[in-house]
């Protein structure tokens, strides 16, 4: 009877201790970007990570690690006033990327690639066109 109890603790504490190796394993599956040249990945509805920290001069390069397509698209409203705008597509303003997204304008198809230079300091909100409804906002803060 002792011999099965002691496999059994020693089955509960392989299994723990397995259990501890695999989300740590898990974490670094959390990269989107997998070592890539990129800094931002996009799953099916969100950016990750969702907060970037970058310094002024920094180029941030987002990627489309996704089937679904999407867009960065920078909230007027969020970005410092001395700032340029910034939308996949090359678009001025947050209304022409709206206008263009009805033609798919903008879009970033899977493993595409955008990316823009931050050179005020700030704090910026971005989002994705297609995806705004289901909250896939991000935040790159340049110090």
């Amino acid at each position: 009877m002792q011999r099965r109890a002691c496999l059994a603790a020693v089955g509960t504490a392989l299994s723990t201790s397995l259990a501890g190796c695999s989300s740590v394993l898990s974490a670094f599956d959390d990269d989107p970007c997998g070592g890539e040249e990129c800094h931002i990945g996009m799953n099916r509805t969100e950016f990750t990570p969702a907060v970037y920290e970058v310094s002024a001069g920094d180029t941030v390069v987002w990627k489309n690690t996704s089937e679904a397509d999407h867009t960065v698209t920078a909230y007027e409203s969020g970005i410092p006033d001395e700032a340029e705008y910034f939308a996949s597509g090359g678009y001025e303003s947050q209304a022409a990327a709206y206008e263009a997204w009805e033609d798919r304008g903008g879009r970033l198809g899977t493993r595409d690639t955008f990316e823009h230079t931050f050179e005020v300091p700030g704090t910026y909100e971005y989002f994705c066109i297609p995806h705004e409804g289901a909250e896939m906002i991000g935040e790159i803060v340049v110090e």
